[in-house]
């Protein structure tokens, strides 16, 4: 693929992106700020670098003087748990376990998945869900299981997991930016 149709691509596909999913994550994200609420993150492979990397920015990036600092916790950044549950239990707990030790009611979780269908990713809404956290997917393709499993869920519309993760990315940006 020539490098310039790969970045056709992309500009194609942020187009067409659903503006008002990603307004209502800005407005969600609000709330969990000003009402103290915990922001969870996780994902797996490079959806988990993009969920460390958006919690820098929410984290660090958003600090005011005269604004509620964001309490952000990464899922797939502590690998000791993660390791010792997918070892002892099953890879499809890592994240859903220390969500369950974790979140309460109100929370806000996002969860990553560039085909909306990663089962570590799913079981987790399950549980947020069933404790009354705010659910959010982040996807690509027609948004997979995911989403149907969340209060509300970006899909990235493209069958290209680079251009979603990409995309993914920029999505963020964005939404870090509509927060500062």
């Amino acid at each position: 693929m020539e490098l310039e149709q790969y970045f056709y691509q992309v500009s194609s596909v942020l187009q067409k992106l659903p503006l008002e999913d990603i307004a209502a994550v800005v407005r969600i994200l609000e709330r969990a700020r000003e009402e103290g609420k915990r922001v969870f993150l996780f994902g797996n492979g490079g959806s988990a670098a993009t969920a460390s990397h958006f919690a820098c920015d929410l984290g660090k990036g958003t600090v005011r003087e005269d604004r509620p600092r964001f309490k952000v916790i990464v899922l797939n950044d502590n690998v000791p748990t993660l390791t010792a549950y997918a070892n002892d239990v099953g890879y499809e707990v890592v994240f859903a376990e220390p969500l369950a030790s974790l979140g309460e009611p109100g929370d806000v979780v996002i969860g990553i998945s560039g085909s909306g269908n990663s089962p570590n990713v799913l079981r987790a809404m399950d549980v947020a869900r069933q404790r009354g956290m705010t659910t959010i997917g982040i996807t690509g393709y027609q948004g997979g299981k995911l989403k149907e499993r969340v209060d509300v869920c970006v899909v990235v519309p493209s069958d290209s997991m680079q251009q979603i993760e990409d995309v993914h990315l920029v999505i963020l940006h964005a939404v870090f930016l509509a927060l500062c």
